[in-house]
């Protein structure tokens, strides 16, 4: 399938890869927004060929001819978000499913813990472009299949790993502690 896409190494940001999530008190989907940078042209030309395919296929959803407003899912993150330092010089795109998403470790064995793949992390997927003709929308949008974890990275929350936040106890703290 021309419109199926398994991306090089991407960051993870917005991460419901366990549970679906409500955006704007819409349905609740899985959803991922990968963060792809520039300079990976493999993953951008093949998104981009993804794109122009889904667009070819939309065409009889809209008419026999391509909207002159056709939303696509590549945005620029220096345009859309030039003062979040995450997005300098990257691309971004939200994938999201109905369905769960298989989500596997770099050996590819299942990942059940949901604080394995958290934002910040790195992480490739597979996803698959589709066309869309919805409430006067029309467009191409895309569809998350499965995620692999490739490592970790500083969280996007701001928040510290506990286990990174604090020094091991000794047996004297414990002495301290108990008297």
């Amino acid at each position: 399938m021309a419109t199926k896409v398994i991306t090089g190494k991407c960051r993870a940001s917005y991460v419901h890869l366990f549970e679906p999530h409500s955006q704007n008190g819409g349905k609740a989907k899985y959803s991922v927004s990968l963060i792809i940078p520039k300079e990976d042209k493999e993953t951008v030309d093949k998104i981009n060929a993804a794109i122009k395919e889904a667009t070819e296929n939309g065409r009889p959803k809209w008419g026999g001819k391509i909207p002159p407003n056709l939303k696509t899912p590549l945005r620029d993150g220096d345009v859309e978000r030039p003062d979040d330092p995450v997005y300098r010089n990257c691309y971004f795109i939200n994938a999201t499913t109905d369905d769960r998403p298989g989500v596997v470790d770099r050996r590819r064995l299942p990942i059940t813990d949901p604080t394995v793949v958290y934002s910040g992390c790195y992480i490739r997927a597979s996803i698959n472009l589709y066309p869309f003709n919805s409430n006067g929308n029309r467009g191409v949008a895309c569809g998350l299949q499965n995620a692999q974890f490739w490592s970790d990275g500083d969280p996007l929350n701001g928040r510290l790993r506990a286990e990174d936040e604090f020094d091991a106890l000794d047996a004297e703290d414990e002495e301290d502690f108990l008297s």
